[in-house]
């Protein structure tokens, strides 16, 4: 379609733009409201998946005992149906910093588990009904309990791909991640929908009020909770009286009783792109032009590392909104088949690459 794909010239680099040109999710459909992200942005967020999924919890317990939350879709069945057997790839998907797990995510999910995927949402402490066992939640670009659940993962299921796929904000994590380990992070390929790149520019622009005050309003309601236990390292009545994300971002991380901090050092550990350089996994970030949450893309897009690492791969439409790629008909987000169709690619190469080269499979 309208599609570009910007990224450095590789082997890899036409294998993708083969099989992308030859998929059928580029095409989209007509959309009513093809000027209006905002629009797009709220359909695809507060739409509920086709088909109620079925999840079973698993909580995994890190090294300070702190708690994270392991949602794994079975299906929209009373027991798995979907496939997914020993070997089957895991897809781990990483909802928006706010820990939001949409009806697009789900739908991804579900996609994925018809395709032969077993996909697992990964819920960060303290979000989406997993417990705060400790006064301690993760900031915007810290990999550290991702790294437990990925090597949790991989013990789990040593025989199978790992892939991961992150949602808007929560794209900081998975970027940070994929810098800090580099070839170490056990995954074989990653996806980003409407990525955030630069972390300290986008919580001091801010947000359409539209997006941003029910976003924090959803972050207080979590932290309230908590107001007992956060009491003892953060100051809860201005935490809950942030008027912005910026504040209640710098109140939770840098205004501590403990380990205070400036804004400038938080993000100098927490800018998810500090350590992009030493990526060494295929990343495919679908970013869209219009997209009011971002930014705009002259200065919000990082094209030069497009251009310059072999690893990052950028699939820029003129519009689409936020995580939106609305599309008619079954599915309703043409990202979805595109993130599914690319993963497919990433496989298909790496085997070609295997046979030619003669390298055998890793254990």
């Amino acid at each position: 379609g309208q599609c570009r794909l910007l990224c450095k010239p590789s082997a890899l680099a036409q294998h993708l733009v083969r099989s992308l040109g030859r998929s059928a999710a580029l095409r989209g459909g007509r959309w009513p409201w093809p000027r209006w992200p905002q629009v797009q942005m709220l359909w695809q967020l507060l739409q509920p998946p086709e088909l109620e999924p079925v999840v079973a919890r698993e909580l995994l317990q890190l090294p300070d005992s702190g708690l994270v939350a392991l949602d794994w879709l079975v299906g929209p069945w009373e027991a798995a149906g979907g496939g997914g057997g020993v070997s089957s790839p895991v897809l781990l998907l990483i909802p928006n910093a706010a820990g939001k797990v949409t009806g697009g995510l789900l739908q991804l999910g579900l996609r994925a588990l018809e395709r032969g995927f077993i996909p697992v949402i990964f819920n960060r402490r303290g979000h989406n009904g997993c417990p705060l066992t400790t006064p301690r939640l993760q900031p915007f670009g810290d990999p550290g309990d991702l790294r437990e659940a990925v090597t949790y993962l991989r013990c789990r299921h040593p025989s199978a791909s790992l892939l991961a796929v992150s949602e808007g904000s929560g794209s900081g994590l998975l970027l940070a991640y994929l810098g800090e380990r580099g070839s170490s992070s056990c995954l074989a390929a990653a996806a980003c929908l409407s990525p955030i790149f630069r972390g300290r520019d986008w919580f001091e622009a801010g947000m359409p009020w539209l997006y941003e005050w029910p976003l924090l309003l959803h972050l207080k309601q979590g932290l309230s909770r908590y107001a007992g236990s956060l009491a003892e390292v953060v100051d809860m009545n201005r935490l809950l009286s942030s008027r912005s994300l910026r504040e209640l971002e710098e109140t939770l991380f840098c205004r501590t009783r403990s380990r205070p901090t400036s804004w400038e050092q938080y993000w100098e550990r927490n800018e998810p792109l500090r350590d992009a350089d030493e990526a060494a996994v295929p990343v495919l970030c679908l970013c869209s032009a219009d997209d009011p949450v971002r930014g705009p893309p002259g200065q919000s897009l990082p094209r030069e590392l497009f251009r310059s690492s072999p690893y990052f791969f950028l699939l820029l439409t003129p519009r689409g909104g936020h995580c939106g790629f609305p599309r008619r008909g079954p599915g309703r987000c043409w990202a979805h088949e595109a993130v599914l169709e690319y993963f497919r690619a990433m496989a298909e190469f790496l085997r070609t690459e295997e046979r030619r080269k003669g390298l055998p499979r890793p254990r």
